[in-house]
C-alpha cells in the first residue's frame, strides 16, 4: 500500500519560516514526479512547487524566490523550504508523486501564517 507522509506543519508569523517533509512508503518505481500543493479556504488547489521530467524545479508564481523544493537522502523524501511567509500562504500543503500511470497524494500538513 502506498502511502506519502507530509510532516513539518504549524502556526508561524508573518516573515517566519517552516521545512515541510514528505516521505513515500509502498512506491514501487524509480521515476516519480514529485511535486508539493496547497490548498487555501475556499480555493482551488494550486501548484507550489514540482520537480520536472528534465530535472528542473517549477514553482508557482506567489512561491518563487520563497520557498525551495529538495530532496532527501532517500530516494522517496522531499522537502520544502517555505521562508517569508505571509498570510496568503495559509493553506494546507500537500505532496504528490505520480507517474504516467499512478498518482500519489499525501494527507496534507496544515501551514498558518498569523500574527
Amino acid at each position: 500500500q502506498v502511502q506519502l507522509v507530509e510532516s513539518g506543519g504549524g502556526s508561524v508569523r508573518p516573515g517566519g519560516s517552516l521545512k515541510l517533509s514528505c516521505e513515500g512508503f509502498g512506491l514501487t518505481h524509480n521515476n516519480y514526479i514529485w511535486g508539493w500543493y496547497r490548498q487555501a479556504p475556499g480555493k482551488e488547489r494550486e501548484l507550489v512547487a514540482t520537480f520536472s521530467t528534465t530535472g528542473t524545479t517549477n514553482y508557482g508564481g506567489s512561491v518563487e524566490g520563497r520557498f525551495t523544493m529538495s530532496r532527501g537522502d532517500g530516494k522517496n523524501l522531499v522537502y520544502l523550504q517555505l521562508n517569508s511567509l505571509n498570510p496568503e500562504d495559509t493553506a494546507v500543503y500537500y505532496c504528490r508523486a505520480r507517474t504516467g500511470m499512478e498518482d500519489y497524494w499525501g494527507q496534507g500538513t496544515q501551514v498558518t501564517v498569523s500574527a
